[in-house]
């Protein structure tokens, strides 16, 4: 199964250069809602079948449509125009037949040329003429004359301005920096959860994490969805891949170093740097030409080591690397080998890890052909009793069974029934990996208010521990009989201000991180910093997505 062909000019890409020119009045190269509206009307279609085609159009529910993005608005509604009932499925058929036409507009004439002024005065004539009888029905129904009657009550909260902000990810950006960064920065919350976040973060491409212990064809099924070796991988029965490799797309094949990457501020990696040298000389970047890369990047990871010396022997922190990633990333693809399903005591950490990432995790089980049908049941039942045991969750992640491998067919010889189960697994996992470009922005709004949610928890908790301590002596005798009490303390907080204990830290984690720290050098806490963190959840973040919605739906 291949990726679905990219978003490509279309066949009058010309003519809808010109209108997207048109219709971009402040020349940003995004046409947003209210541009949307004013030019889509000059089709003549409702405003039900114009819904359609701007959810339709909209790919990457960003709140605007690019060039491609309004091209592809513009074939649409040559498809309503022309009677057709709109799907993707539809629009995907007709753009392989080439079958679509210039949608005519309002305006413009059939090859797409504004009108004279005498061709359009008698053409706003007809229009008016035509529709007079059906204004004078729908005003009485519009939302304006709804809300200007009365009948939608209720305090009216100030949106997200959109002269300052043009798309979901630009209005996050603004309120990260302006409301949420600084008290972040203020408690210290970047050494606790995960560092601050650059400008970088929010406009990353999606991205997905491999993981697996050695020799479960992580490498190979990267080659498998590239179809491609990227620059400088290994594959091989022993540990080859002995780096965090970040794959990426560019025109030429290329490896950047580790160090490098992350002083580059066009890439997500500045904060890296924190993780050490040691890190740092086992990180790198692949850039290579791929369909796929275009879309999302993939960080392919040194196999999960069996040994405890060999684990030791590595300069860096294994679990908080993958952490950092797992954080960041859309999909969390696990690895196994039916061969060696063991799960290793560094394995057990990276999935523990996992906590609070456990949507994003998806098991498969590689190689699936290397055994017969009745070892391949007890081979399933053993790694969901092995997993049952690591992962804390009752809900089930989803597994996949199969064999990804570009270099050879499915085996048949060991299990000739397996074939289209194999099949059919692959075509699943390959539609949640296809599928990770248009959930890209709602994750990363997911992904936003989870960080705000966790900041808002460590604020209550520095800010409680805070105000335990005196004010001139005996601080470091107070200090330590906090830390002895902490989980105490934590009950204590969890009832003041209701909060779920699935929100809070780990108590053992979080004193090893703030033992080095003096508690009274933290800020005390003032009820305008939560005020604050509580508007960016129920009034900014809302308003944000409201302003960015469907523009036919408001």
């Amino acid at each position: 199964m291949q990726m679905q062909a990219p978003l490509q000019p279309s066949l009058h890409a010309a003519v809808y250069d010109r209108w997207f020119h048109a219709a971009d009045v402040d020349h940003d190269g995004r046409v947003t809602g209210k541009d949307a509206v004013s030019f889509f009307e000059k089709s003549g279609l409702s405003r039900e079948t114009l819904a359609q085609v701007w959810d339709l159009a909209n790919t990457h529910r960003l709140g605007y449509l690019d060039r491609l993005c309004f091209h592809k608005a513009m074939d649409l509604i040559a498809i309503a125009q022309a009677g057709t009932p709109l799907s993707k499925d539809t629009y995907q058929t007709l753009v392989d037949q080439k079958a679509i036409d210039i949608p005519r507009m309002a305006g413009f004439d059939a090859e797409g040329m504004p009108l004279s002024e005498d061709s359009l005065k008698q053409e706003k004539a007809e229009k008016r003429a035509a529709s007079e009888k059906h204004n004078s029905t729908a005003a009485f129904m519009s939302p304006s004359a709804i809300k200007s009657s009365g009948i939608h009550k209720g305090p009216v909260k100030k949106p997200v301005s959109a002269k300052t902000c043009t798309s979901v990810i630009d209005g996050l950006k603004q309120i990260y920096f302006s409301k949420v960064r600084p008290l972040e920065d203020a408690f210290k919350f970047g050494h606790f959860f995960s560092p601050l976040l650059n400008e970088s973060d929010f406009e990353a491409k999606p991205s997905v994490l491999m993981l697996g212990q050695y020799s479960s064809g992580k490498t190979t099924f990267i080659k498998y969805l590239l179809g491609r070796d990227y620059p400088g991988c290994h594959i091989g029965p022993e540990p080859t891949t002995d780096r965090f490799v970040v794959v990426y797309h560019g025109l030429e094949e290329r490896r950047t170093p580790g160090n490098t990457m992350c002083v580059q501020p066009d890439k997500p990696y500045q904060a890296l740097h924190h993780l050490g040298g040691g890190f740092l000389s086992r990180f790198e970047g692949s850039q290579c030409p791929s369909r796929l890369l275009e879309e999302i990047t993939i960080v392919d990871t040194p196999g999960v080591l069996s040994g405890e010396k060999q684990r030791l022997e590595r300069n860096y922190n294994f679990v908080d690397v993958v952490k950092w990633f797992a954080s960041r990333c859309d999909l969390i693809f696990m690895l196994f080998d039916p061969n060696k399903l063991d799960i290793s005591d560094e394995f057990k950490q990276v999935i523990q890890a996992m906590r609070g990432h456990d949507d994003k995790v998806r098991i498969v089980l590689n190689k699936a052909d290397t055994v017969d049908q009745q070892e391949l049941m007890r081979v399933y039942g053993a790694l969901m009793w092995s997993l049952g045991k690591v992962f804390k969750t009752p809900e089930v992640c989803r597994v996949y069974t199969g064999s990804f491998n570009s270099n050879a067919p499915i085996r048949t010889d060991r299990n000739p029934n397996g074939k289209s189960l194999f099949e059919a697994e692959e075509r699943e996992l390959l539609e949640s990996l296809y599928a990770i470009p248009e959930r890209s922005c709602d994750r990363k709004v997911n992904e936003f208010i989870k960080r705000v949610r966790a900041a808002k928890i460590h604020i209550i908790i520095m800010g409680h521990l805070r105000s335990k301590m005196p004010a001139m002596f005996g601080k470091e005798k107070a200090q330590k009989k906090i830390m002895a009490s902490l989980t105490d303390h934590f009950v204590q907080i969890m009832k003041e201000h209701h909060l779920p204990p699935g929100d809070f830290p780990d108590p053992g984690m979080f004193q090893e991180i703030l033992s080095p720290w003096d508690l009274s050098e933290f800020p005390k806490l003032e009820k305008s910093m939560l005020k604050q963190l509580d508007n960016v959840l129920t009034v900014d973040i809302p308003n944000l997505m409201k302003l960015f919605e469907n523009p036919y739906h408001a």
